[in-house]
């Protein structure tokens, strides 16, 4: 199957390829969104708590750095274990399942509802849906028929904002979309010839381990994608960290064994325009650290205007690379056995 450009994916049974170069219409398209609002009163809600796994966990903290300066309610991404106690009456839990069916985000949102709290649901349907719309939470309706969740992260990360933009919570959502799809469909058009910068980037890579680094916020979440996309899409080891927790732990680690890491590592910085105060000079910084124990040092410029555009443009570059190392090995990016049999009907998210 050929995409255009560099793209001679060797398989792709589940269509991914091109459900990943669609982002930019999976974003435009996600701004329409509509939000059956059940009985959610947002006059009440004075907490909001966003639940997810795989591909919906990583839409879940992108919303809470999208919405850190507009939300004025405390937003908290939460996991699969016991439910906060702060949930209650006046808890709005924001639970994200592209399929609708992962058990545990199912469990949290059955304990949300005993403990009072309201939900509202962002997915393509299945229980989830049904469950949300019977206790009069909320829905965004998620258009179905992707190939995988991880296909999803656009609306993923869209919906929300929608949602919390209708109920009066946070709002400019609709402007900061149409920037972030204006971007992709620019890069896109740039990843589609053969000066493409993700085959740049997938050549320097070659078959070392991508460690990939963002700062704290989107850059940090953009920098987990870019570690799931290879890991699912090319069936290969990938790490990330972000900035500053990586120089609270991670630069004391390359202080010995240099001739085996430069054999093995590659470092990935992820960069964007809304970083926060001492980045710059922290990612020169640790680059010169390191210089000398990583096979190589490459550096990724976001483009586009707003930080959302820019996350969105870091995952689509990510997302390519990560096929085109698929590619590379004739690998089909779409089926990952390990992850279906670990978490069967809910894996990816």
């Amino acid at each position: 199957m050929t995409l255009g450009g560099p793209w001679p994916l060797a398989a792709d049974t589940e269509g991914l390829g091109p459900a990943t170069l669609a982002l930019p219409e999976q974003v435009a398209a996600s701004a329409g969104l509509v939000l059956e609002r059940g009985s959610i009163d947002p006059e009440a809600v004075r907490t909001v708590l966003a639940v997810g796994l795989g591909a919906a966990r990583l839409a879940a903290e992108a919303l809470a750095a999208a919405v850190a300066d507009r939300l004025k309610q405390p937003l908290v991404v939460g996991g699969t274990g016991p439910l906060p106690a702060f949930v209650g009456p006046g808890t709005l839990v924001v639970a994200l399942s592209y399929s609708g069916e992962t058990p545990e985000i199912l469990a949290v949102v059955e304990a949300a509802l005993e403990a009072g709290a309201a939900v509202l649901a962002v997915t393509s349907g299945g229980t989830l849906a049904a469950r949300a719309m019977a206790a009069g939470g909320g829905l965004v309706r998620l258009a179905p028929g992707l190939p995988r969740p991880r296909a999803g992260l656009g609306a993923l990360v869209a919906a929300p904002l929608v949602a919390l933009d209708d109920l009066g919570l946070a709002g400019g959502a609709a402007g900061r979309l149409a920037r972030a799809a204006d971007q992709l469909a620019r890069r896109r058009d740039q990843l589609l010839t053969p000066a493409s910068p993700a085959l740049v980037v997938a050549r320097r890579l070659g078959r070392t381990i991508p460690l990939v680094h963002g700062a704290e916020g989107l850059g940090a979440v953009a920098a987990q994608r870019w570690r799931s996309s290879v890991n699912l899409n090319a069936k290969a080891p990938a790490f990330a960290a972000w900035w500053p927790a990586l120089a609270h732990d991670e630069v004391a680690g390359w202080g010995q064994d240099g001739d085996v890491t430069r054999q093995v590592f590659t470092l990935v910085t992820l960069r964007h325009d809304h970083e926060p105060p001492g980045a710059e000079a922290a990612f020169a910084e640790v680059a010169s650290m390191v210089d000398e124990v990583v096979a190589d040092l490459v550096d990724v410029r976001a483009e586009g205007d707003g930080v959302l555009a820019q996350f969105f443009d870091l995952v689509l570059l990510g997302d390519a690379v990560s096929l085109l190392l698929a590619a590379r090995e004739g690998l089909d990016p779409g089926p990952v056995p390990a992850v279906d049999r670990l978490a069967p009907g809910g894996g990816e998210g």
